[in-house]
């Protein structure tokens, strides 16, 4: 039952000692610190800590911004990966430890909170999308085959030589109107 370290500084004039520091005053046998923004996806030093833990660890932290920059983030890593591997999670600095009843409550409301954060997201961009249509946006980039060069693009497909044969072949009034092949098939099956 180890006791596995993270830390993280978010610029480069930030020094990691003082986390460092507090980890092993917590007892922290391995101790990992990324040195980069928690905004990007890939933290190595976490990812290497999270592969070190065993169950019955117990991973330490100094404060929950060290670890996550939500309230979903942070249900992913705790809950997600770290309680499906029978792993605890304690937090220095906050007094949270998930080995006890109170820290696992504690992780239950973050859970709700996050799931409820998520809602909240999605609805606000349905309400938006909806907003949107009712001023006659649908969404989705505009088309670049419009009426016109429709119609001026049924009459190349449709242009036949004296021999009956197409004057056109489909790639090249693609290329003459900028778009993909499935594009032109596409506006010619419009009516």
């Amino acid at each position: 039952m180890a006791l596995i370290g993270y830390g993280r500084v978010s610029r480069r004039d930030q020094h990691p000692e003082a986390q460092r520091d507090a980890l092993a005053a917590a007892g922290c046998e391995q101790i990992f610190i990324d040195k980069m923004s928690g905004k990007l996806e890939r933290r190595p030093e976490l990812d290497t800590a999270l592969l070190v833990l065993r169950p019955g660890d117990t991973f330490v932290i100094t404060k929950l911004d060290r670890l996550a920059r939500s309230a979903k983030q942070l249900h992913e890593i705790v809950l997600e990966v770290l309680k499906a591997r029978d792993v605890h999670f304690r937090v220095i600095g906050q007094g949270i430890d998930t080995s006890t009843p109170a820290g696992r409550l504690f992780f239950r409301i973050i859970a709700a909170y996050a799931e409820f954060e998520h809602d909240m997201i999605v609805e606000r961009t349905l309400d938006g999308l909806e907003a949107a249509r009712a001023r006659g946006r649908v969404g989705g980039r505009r088309t670049k085959m419009t009426p016109t060069r429709t119609a001026q693009a049924r009459m190349m497909y449709e242009a036949r030589g004296d021999d009956g044969k197409r004057m056109h072949t489909v790639q090249e009034i693609a290329d003459t109107f900028g778009v993909s092949r499935p594009a032109i098939y596409r506006a010619l099956q419009r009516p």
